[in-house]
């Protein structure tokens, strides 16, 4: 059975086959036990390689049992794990194990986000040029953190401003706020923005969904609320058909600023939407509208390797967390950022590496 490791790092290959190893465990303990322990892996700040004692042996790394430590110096070993590749044949999931594998290429284990960020060869947005993240998710929709947990946060971060992007009402299974809620959220912005003035500016943000034919789930005159429209795909992600009509239609919608997470992809679970992404980046570029970067290490999409055509067709960047938490909107904004070096994308071209009002310009010709 051939392994698809396209991007990854030891980490990454290592994270890989303890999820595979997990996937046809009968116990629940043990499946559980294995995801923590590849979750653990693709977390370190370091290749795994360095944590090797010269006896042979691994420093202790948490969330990773005697189990896993022996599969983690097999490969390290060997280049691969005769135990897991075995135990996958011996068993009734051999053919899902296979199809997992298929959908985890460029992705970037967070030592290779570190990497990309410190090194000097690649070009593109640096931490420093980042002034400010555009899409999140609170407490309105389904997100943890409050409106003003994502204003300190983004002070700590030194950022200018983000935009609060919490669920449209057509998605109702993440908690999509109906516009009487959204009503209330400008409110509540609206006294955070003068409490924080001169500080730090909360963007009136919404994700709205982009239904299978295209159209999105709010009337224009509802869009024209907002300063910030992420526009994403939630439905049909598992399908091979084309789908260049949706997209395109999406990104030529008026009110509409971002195209976000493009793919819809999830890393081991589903491909995301299969389009003719130049035709998709022609259109976005003839609009007006910016390609985002979706740092959330289980997305990572755009990825770098698709990401690196929007470059060449000219199109513009968000870079963004999609946190639902403060802890993740540090760690997945850089993970974007990463992939957008990898890319080669130019700083000018990042929205978020804007100032306020050259971005509020952009976002008020796309409303008008």
């Amino acid at each position: 059975m051939a392994r698809s490791t396209s991007g990854m790092d030891k980490n990454g290959q290592i994270a890989a086959l303890l999820r595979d190893f997990a996937a046809i465990q009968k116990s629940k303990q043990s499946m559980w036990g294995y995801k923590r322990a590849a979750s653990a892996i693709l977390a370190l700040e370091q290749p795994i390689e360095t944590l090797l004692k010269p006896d042979g042996t691994l420093q202790k790394i948490a969330n990773i049992g005697p189990s896993s430590t022996r599969i983690i110096l097999e490969v390290l070993r060997t280049g691969t794990s005769p135990t897991i590749e075995q135990a996958i044949a011996e068993s009734d999931k051999a053919p899902d194990v296979e199809r997992r594998r298929g959908l985890r290429n460029h992705f970037l284990s967070r030592a290779q986000v570190l990497d990309a960020l410190g090194n000097a060869k690649l070009t593109g947005p640096r931490v420093e040029d980042y002034h400010g993240d555009l899409q999140m998710h609170s407490t309105w929709s389904d997100g943890s953190q409050t409106l003003e947990d994502i204003i300190e946060t983004g002070i700590s971060l030194g950022y200018r401003f983000c935009a609060v992007t919490d669920h449209s009402y057509g998605l109702k299974i993440a908690g999509g706020v109906s516009m009487a809620e959204l009503a209330e959220q400008h409110k509540e912005i609206d006294k955070l923005n003068r409490k924080y003035r001169g500080r730090f500016r909360l963007l009136k943000g919404i994700e709205a969904n982009i239904r299978a034919d295209g159209t999105i789930d709010m009337e224009p005159n509802e869009l024209a609320l907002l300063e910030i429209v992420v526009a994403a795909p939630h439905s049909v992600l598992r399908s091979p058909d084309d789908q260049t009509a949706r997209m395109v239609n999406a990104v030529s919608t008026r009110g509409v600023h971002i195209l976000g997470h493009p793919r819809g992809r999830m890393i081991g679970s589903r491909p995301g939407v299969s389009a003719d992404w130049d035709r998709v980046f022609k259109a976005a570029v003839k609009s007006g509208v910016a390609i985002e970067i979706d740092g959330d290490p289980s997305r990572q999409d755009l990825d770098y390797d698709i990401a690196r055509r929007a470059v060449g067709a000219g199109c513009l960047f968000a870079l963004d967390s999609d946190a639902h938490s403060t802890g993740e909107l540090a760690p997945y904004a850089s993970t974007a950022i990463a992939h957008a070096r990898l890319a080669g994308v130019p700083t000018d071209r990042i929205v978020n590496c804007w100032p306020l009002e050259r971005l509020l310009e952009w976002a008020r010709s796309r409303s008008g």
